[in-house]
């Protein structure tokens, strides 16, 4: 049986460099709620310097939202929502809390997916790829290590990137995206699909993500030889 390797705290992407204040925020919270009356100075002195930090928390759950359900208000409402409703858990479990916000961000996303079109996320029939195209649900089976996609996602290549992945169908984007860019096992990719996914997702199971994930592997695989070619 297929072991799965990824934890809910790893990403196929390494983690975006932040600035060291990300950890003093949840302390810098609970300090600040200790059941005193505050006023704004000392509010305002409390976040003194933390611009630069809440500016990227936002854009990163902002681009991972985007590359689901596409630019626009909805995402920029759905990551107010996810900074809002992780605000306080953030105070006494920051790694909590980040798990949280993926799973609020995603599940959010899915939701909106389902609306525009019922059936979109449900569990197809026939999803595995031709087996010569790719053996394994990673990236090095595509070719491509995190650290390349990472620099693919982030570089001159990103709109090629961005053409790529939204050319790909829904479903195949969606998994590819929580697999991927948020990092989640098959397992929670598979729970998050069957609970947001609307009609027709409840049998997902990870072996049916798992088959997902490498055909949209195969796809990027043959993205990465058309752009090999060309230079």
């Amino acid at each position: 049986m297929h072991k799965d390797t990824n934890s809910s705290n790893d990403s196929l992407i390494p983690p975006l460099l932040v600035p060291e204040e990300i950890d003093a925020f949840p302390k810098r919270m609970h300090g600040l709620m200790d059941g005193h009356p505050k006023d704004d100075a000392t509010v305002a002195k409390a976040f003194e310097g933390m611009d630069d930090t809440f500016d990227l928390i936002a854009a990163g759950l902002y681009q991972m939202a985007s590359m689901l359900v596409g630019e626009g208000e909805e995402t920029i409402r759905l990551t107010e929502t996810v900074i809002a409703t992780t605000e306080a858990s953030a105070c006494h479990d920051p790694a909590n809390a980040r798990k949280m916000g993926k799973q609020t961000l995603c599940g959010g996303a899915l939701d909106l997916l389902a609306q525009r079109n019922h059936g979109c996320l449900a569990v197809p029939e026939g999803l595995t790829p031709p087996a010569p195209c790719i053996e394994d649900d990673d990236l090095h089976a595509a070719g491509l290590t995190s650290e390349e996609l990472e620099r693919v996602i982030k570089g001159p290549e990103r709109k090629r990137w961005r053409q790529w992945l939204e050319q790909l169908p829904t479903l195949l984007r969606t998994i590819f995206v929580l697999r991927a860019v948020a990092g989640f096992t098959g397992a929670e990719t598979a729970t998050l699909l069957a609970a947001h996914g609307g009609p027709g997702a409840a049998g997902w199971t990870p072996d049916a993500v798992r088959d997902g994930f490498r055909q949209a592997l195969c796809s990027l695989a043959s993205q990465l030889i058309q752009a090999s070619a060309a230079r």
